[in-house]
């Protein structure tokens, strides 16, 4: 069954197992301070196909990931570390899982795109553009 958001299909994503996890526990314990925000984390990491990290893709963004990609609304392109929130530092570009751009970018592969909503609940188009893996 393909979930829709909007008239546009979610592309398939993965994420690995203890990350999944992790970002299971982190958003239930903050689920309180933006419940949409929050369900729209835990639905995508219910969606995504979960593996264990010797078979997730290079191309596919994972925590720790350098990930760049283009948001269509503005006509940008940004490149950014996906990390977790006691890392997240956005002017030295890194940015926090625990945030509506960070939870889209998960689990997505080069060339794929998903409309996902800003912290304003304004919807963009990011399309993964190159993703490096740490190490």
């Amino acid at each position: 069954m393909t979930k829709k958001k909007k008239g546009a299909a979610m592309p398939p994503i993965r994420m690995i197992d203890s990350e999944a996890d992790a970002l299971t526990e982190m958003t239930l314990h903050q689920q309180r301070d933006s419940v949409r925000f929050y369900e729209l984390l835990l639905g995508e990491i219910d969606r995504a196909a979960i593996c264990d990290r010797s078979k997730i893709p290079a191309d596919v963004v994972t925590m720790g990931s350098k990930v760049t990609f283009s948001d269509e609304k503005n006509g940008t392109e940004r490149t950014v570390h996906l990390v977790y929130p006691a890392e997240a530092d956005i002017s030295a570009g890194r940015m926090s899982i625990l945030t509506p751009v960070g939870a889209g970018l998960i689990g997505l592969s080069v060339g794929q795109s998903i409309n996902w909503p800003d912290r304003g609940g304004i919807e963009h188009r990011l399309t993964i553009v190159a993703v490096e893996q740490p190490g």
